[in-house]
């Protein structure tokens, strides 16, 4: 066996001895478990003792992950915190804010709520209960899937539209994955949805219940987000009428946001005329998916601030007039919000292929 390290030749008779004496070294070394680790013959030392040569060390793989985990939800913990303390420090600002004379009359002269125009319906119908439900439904659905796109990777199907149904074109279908058909077949709904909520709106007259008919409504919103941040809560009777923070919100949401993820959905589609130059210049396809995806998280940060502030702010009587159209604080209202988020829930667990498969396949054709 050679040496892990020969040492200079030397001149003489002894040269012999010397190696003989250094290569039984060597074999007593590698019998008491001193070995390369890759298998690989010991590398030839040049006039340097062998204890001076790097040995390398296994590492745990399990070790690795695990350290590799760390490292990628660090900035996740580092903004939970950054949050948390930003949070702290704009309560604590909103509460002297409050103790200022100039503020308090501020908040005197604009409570956080503008009147209603004369004729504006009073309470919730039973119809906007549904809607709000199918609403959120849909984009249940819809997040769901655009994580799943997001996400990228190969699809676990594919689909492709039947050309000779009620919609035929004459280019052939496009092939597109399972996750993308379940987000356009969830579009239409979630759009034929709001359109019938935007008529239902304008012929009841709940339109004004959403829609700034005031200049008063910035002050007083300004108010009602000063109070929000001070952790005393606007006094508001929604069943009449919503604070104008609130109103502005659901405006935004209505009539801005909705229509961008709509505009833009429609832009990443295939529905879309790819060979419209002049249009593809005005509206370009990196714009639209620029705007998509944030669309999406404002529709998620707005979910999460409107339920906390449903249970923060009252709960039972919250949910007593969206879900069951009435004006108090029973348990029915909590009850059919119970069975509502268990339906959105089962829908978000629903999305995998063996239920999309045999819905898509209704559709059109499914493929590997």
């Amino acid at each position: 066996m050679s040496p892990a390290c020969a040492p200079r030749a030397r001149r003489g008779a002894d040269a012999a001895e010397s190696s003989a004496a250094a290569s039984s070294a060597a074999e007593s070394s590698v019998r008491r478990g001193i070995r390369d680790i890759a298998g690989r013959p010991p590398r030839q030392g040049l006039g340097r003792s062998c204890q001076n040569t790097p040995v390398t060390r296994l590492t745990d793989p399990t070790a690795h992950h695990a350290t590799r985990r760390r490292i990628r939800w660090l900035p996740v913990a580092l903004a939970v915190f950054a949050g948390i303390v930003l949070l702290g420090g704009v309560v604590l600002l909103a509460i002297w804010l409050r103790a200022q004379p100039a503020v308090q009359e501020f908040l005197t002269r604009y409570p956080g709520t503008t009147p209603l125009p004369e004729g504006a319906p009073i309470g919730i119908p039973a119809w906007l209960g549904w809607q709000h439900f199918l609403n959120a439904f849909f984009l249940v659905l819809l997040v769901r899937s655009g994580l799943l796109l997001k996400k990228g990777g190969r699809p676990p199907a594919r689909w492709v539209r039947n050309n000779d149904g009620l919609i035929r074109t004459k280019n052939p279908p496009w092939k597109v994955s399972i996750h993308l058909w379940l987000h356009y077949t969830v579009d239409v709904l979630w759009v034929l949805n709001g359109i019938v909520f935007i008529v239902l709106l304008l012929v009841t007259g709940q339109w004004m219940r959403i829609v700034p008919t005031s200049a008063d409504i910035w002050p007083n919103a300004v108010s009602a987000g000063l109070q929000y941040a001070s952790l005393d809560w606007p006094v508001e009777h929604a069943w009449v009428n919503y604070n104008s923070l609130q109103l502005l919100s659901y405006f935004a949401i209505v009539f801005v946001v909705a229509p961008l993820a709509v505009l833009t959905g429609l832009r990443l589609s295939s529905v879309w005329p790819q060979r419209a130059e002049r249009l593809n210049a005005v509206y370009p396809v990196k714009l639209a998916r620029a705007v998509h995806y944030p669309v999406m998280l404002v529709f998620v940060a707005f979910v999460i601030v409107h339920v906390t502030l449903v249970f923060a702010t009252g709960a039972l009587r919250n949910l007593d007039a969206m879900y069951a159209s009435r004006d108090g604080a029973s348990w029915l209202g909590f009850a059919i919000f119970a069975v509502s988020l268990a339906v959105m829930i089962g829908g978000w667990f629903a999305v995998r292929p063996s239920v999309l498969k045999p819905v898509a396949s209704r559709m059109g054709t499914v493929t590997r």
